[in-house]
């Protein structure tokens, strides 16, 4: 399965990729003049593809991760947890939503594309979700990185969602944090663990 909005990238690759090999199979094109560029559409459509994954997961126990990628921080914010997930450019690029959830509000902030993994990219450009849940108020917040400046919304606010459901994705590689009510859930990540979004668990309800 092709993300939402990936096709406006796949296809007009494949399409010029097709139209440079037909010029060659003519011979309209000489193949030694051809070449480079078949083998640069090639790649690109490669990456485009990869990048654009988007495969079906079963949600996994507790609260699962928003993100793909590895997790950069474990730590207490005030009176929540908070879970940042790195994401590089080969990690598929979907988030999901945590836990069952309405979307409150979606609120953009921020300024400058720092290095997604830098502390002080906190003060990029972001997407942040703001969720009612049946644990408590949660936030997924979509950031930003050097590479990265698309933040994609799949839902708008007013949305009713299940856990693992698709919620919007980040173009190119960055970083996801997700803050959760440290009064009901703990964390059952550490940091350098890689998670995948909708099946890692990363949180479980507090004893």
């Amino acid at each position: 399965m092709i993300a939402p909005g990936g096709a406006r990238f796949i296809v007009p690759s494949a399409i010029a990729l097709a139209a440079v090999a037909l010029a060659a199979g003519l011979r309209a094109l000489p193949l030694a003049v051809a070449i480079g560029p078949l083998v640069a559409l090639a790649l690109l459509l490669g990456f485009f593809l990869v990048f654009f994954r988007d495969p079906a997961r079963p949600p996994g126990a507790g609260v699962v991760s928003a993100a793909d990628g590895r997790v950069r921080a474990v730590e207490a914010v005030g009176e929540r947890w908070l879970v940042s997930v790195f994401m590089n450019v080969t990690d598929v690029h979907v988030n999901r939503f945590p836990l069952d959830a309405r979307v409150e509000a979606i609120e953009r902030s921020g300024e400058g594309a720092r290095p997604a993994y830098r502390p002080d990219a906190e003060r990029n450009v972001q997407l942040r979700y703001r969720l009612a849940t049946p644990l408590g108020p949660v936030e997924v917040v979509q950031i930003t990185g050097a590479v990265a400046r698309r933040l994609v919304p799949f839902v708008a606010p007013g949305a009713a969602a299940r856990k693992g459901d698709r919620l919007g994705m980040i173009v190119l590689g960055s970083r996801v944090d997700v803050f959760l009510p440290a009064s009901r859930l703990r964390p059952t990540v550490a940091v350098g663990d890689r998670v995948r979004a909708g099946t890692t668990t990363i949180a479980r309800e507090a004893a």
